[in-house]
């Protein structure tokens, strides 16, 4: 099994983010999803043993190192992880849907509306975290017997 926490939208609540990371049991990676990763380098010690992967997003400045789309394999599954200002969530998720569908995913995960929200359609899964700075995160747990994905309140 492997367990992703899954976090996005911080914008400079590094509290809540170190809270997310710390307060979630048997992390093996930690995704986040941008607007706010300059908060990463505040909580970077609870980071220091687990993966990490993360994208930038529309408000982390046009000089930020992360890339704004990686596409990861993790626990044996294909993870598109991007903002989704460039997919335009806000309006819609066809293309989010469809840009993780050629890439190969089983996963996609986005942030940027600050909406929790999980679904599953046609094999593939799909997860908006919410925003740190709302005290929301997500889990996804991948398992030989399949996919969980929950949104949870971060206890800070």
């Amino acid at each position: 099994m492997m367990r992703l926490l899954v976090l996005s939208d911080s914008h400079g609540d590094y509290i809540s983010l170190k809270m997310a990371v710390e307060n979630t049991q048997d992390v093996d990676a930690v995704i986040f999803l941008g607007d706010g990763v300059h908060d990463l380098d505040k909580v970077g010690i609870s980071l220091a043993r687990k993966k990490l992967v993360a994208v930038k997003g529309n408000c982390d400045g046009s000089f930020c190192d992360y890339p704004a789309l990686a596409i990861e394999n993790l626990g044996g599954i294909k993870v598109y992880c991007t903002h989704g200002h460039n997919e335009m969530v806000k309006f819609g998720y066809q293309v989010l849907k469809d840009r993780a569908r050629e890439a190969g995913a089983t996963l996609a995960l986005f942030g940027h509306t600050h909406t929790p929200y999980t679904a599953y359609e046609d094999g593939l899964y799909i997860m908006n975290p919410g925003s740190v700075r709302e005290n929301s995160c997500g889990v996804v747990d991948i398992t030989p017997n399949g996919i969980l994905c929950f949104n949870k309140k971060i206890v800070t």
